[in-house]
């Protein structure tokens, strides 16, 4: 008997002033602003007949938002887990990346390079994010095999995730692009495990602005 692939959509919160004032969010509190709501309904409407069946979200208001909106349109529940929260940057959240960059350039230019190497006070590393997201899931997969089910999170949790899922050696951060309101979807089965079949859609945004993020 063939085994029926479990089916998981990444999904990145809709745009918050965090974004547009380029600053380092983390675990800080953002909501959603007019244009990440736009995104997070435009999601709603995309992923409308894609057969998903239950979201986890990271607790944070812009990711839980972004989940509530788009299970108001499947008629479905989400939940929040710690487990896919954001990664915390200690001493740098909530403060603008270019004063970062002046007042501490080589550790920005680590975040840029190299960032599995960075160390903060208060922060988590890479290694650890990858490890919490990744275990989390595996749970899921397993509690939910052959179902359809979404992540709505942040970019700080969802690369770690990939890389883990897809076994990416390090460094691998850069090498992901996920723009707010867009999916990722992968698929697993215990033969394969996980498989990359669609990265950073975003045919539904056509018409919205897109505030893209290089750093």
């Amino acid at each position: 008997m063939v085994e029926k692939k479990t089916t998981i959509y990444l999904i990145r919160h809709g745009e918050c002033e965090g974004n547009k004032e380029k600053r380092v969010k983390g675990h800080t509190d953002f909501p959603l602003n007019e244009i990440g709501i736009l995104q997070a309904n435009a999601l709603a409407l995309a992923l409308k007949n894609k057969g998903i069946q239950h979201i986890y979200s990271s607790p944070l208001s812009r990711a839980a938002t972004t989940a509530k909106i788009i299970c108001k349109s499947l008629s479905i529940d989400y939940e929040t887990r710690e487990e896919f929260n954001n990664i915390c940057l200690g001493i740098w959240e909530n403060r603008k990346k270019s004063d970062i960059e002046k007042e501490t350039p080589e550790l920005w230019n680590t975040w840029l390079i190299n960032p599995d190497d960075l160390v903060l006070d208060g922060a988590e590393t890479l290694d650890n994010v990858k490890k919490r997201s990744t275990d989390a899931l595996d749970k899921i997969v397993a509690e939910r095999a052959g179902q359809t089910f979404a992540i709505v999170g942040h970019r700080g949790i969802l690369k770690p995730l990939l890389a883990g899922t897809l076994e990416v050696e390090k460094p691998y951060y850069w090498k992901f692009q996920l723009e707010n309101g867009s999916y990722t979807v992968l698929t697993y089965d215990s033969i394969n495990r996980y498989c990359l079949t669609k990265l950073n859609y975003t045919n539904h945004l056509a018409g919205i602005p897109i505030f893209q993020e290089f750093d």
